[in-house]
């Protein structure tokens, strides 16, 4: 028996058994600690707790507190998987969500959102995964990433850039008007001192940050209005 086989079939410890009875449901990891890895072999498990995977498949880690069995999820299953083998027989994936939505690739992003990958994690640059959706003009992936309630519209990335200031310069109307519609704040200044009006590259995002903008200012005017007016009548 070689090295190789020795990793792909680790043995599990003697307290296996007991371990499993203790701890058969180990409590999810809280949003944004999900750990995300693609698996380099396949694993057979030897009992019908441990989750079985093939080479290439994308393993969801949720809970590590057992040093030696962690909690993962693999294409909609979940089980123990030994933690030697994710540490060394499994590459581990930076920023899944924003690599989905970069590659437009809804079906992976998805799969992240239904296993808590964190929403609003930042990548070097500081940007999100929506930023990569409206920058690669994806819709269908910018609508999934809107109808989470806690996602974050207004993240600015280390130029200053919002994920407005993407869609509008980029010429993505349609995201521009879906971004609006969610009420994205026209008002910031990315580190160039410009909005995103100033940004955008087609007639239609200007008009639309416009309207927005504008509406924006009467609303402003009429609240200062209406704090004048209470204030004369005291």
């Amino acid at each position: 028996m070689n090295w190789f086989s020795c990793q792909l079939r680790p043995q599990p410890p003697w307290w296996h058994s007991s371990r499993l009875r203790l701890h058969s449901e180990p409590p999810r990891a809280p949003e944004g600690q999900v750990k995300v890895f693609r698996a380099l072999f396949t694993f057979d498990p030897r009992t019908p707790d441990e989750l079985y995977f093939e080479e290439g498949d994308i393993l969801y880690i949720s809970d590590t507190s057992d040093s030696n069995w962690w909690k993962g999820t693999c294409r909609g299953r979940s089980g123990l998987i030994p933690s030697n083998y994710v540490a060394e027989q499994a590459e581990s994936i930076d920023n899944p969500m924003h690599e989905a939505a970069k590659r437009g690739n809804l079906s992976w992003l998805r799969e992240c959102v239904d296993n808590k990958v964190g929403i609003n994690g930042l990548d070097k640059a500081g940007n999100t995964a929506l930023y990569w959706g409206c920058h690669g003009g994806h819709r269908d992936v910018v609508e999934v990433l809107l109808s989470q309630p806690n996602v974050e519209l207004n993240q600015q990335n280390k130029l200053g850039d919002t994920a407005l200031h993407a869609a509008a310069w980029k010429g993505y109307s349609d995201i521009v008007e879906m971004l609006l519609n969610k009420n994205a704040r026209t008002d910031i200044r990315n580190n160039e001192n410009k909005l995103a009006l100033e940004m955008a590259t087609n007639a239609q995002c200007a008009s639309l940050l416009k309207r927005k903008l504008g509406s924006n200012i009467t609303r402003t005017h009429s609240n200062a209005e209406e704090y004048l007016d209470d204030s004369d009548s005291d």
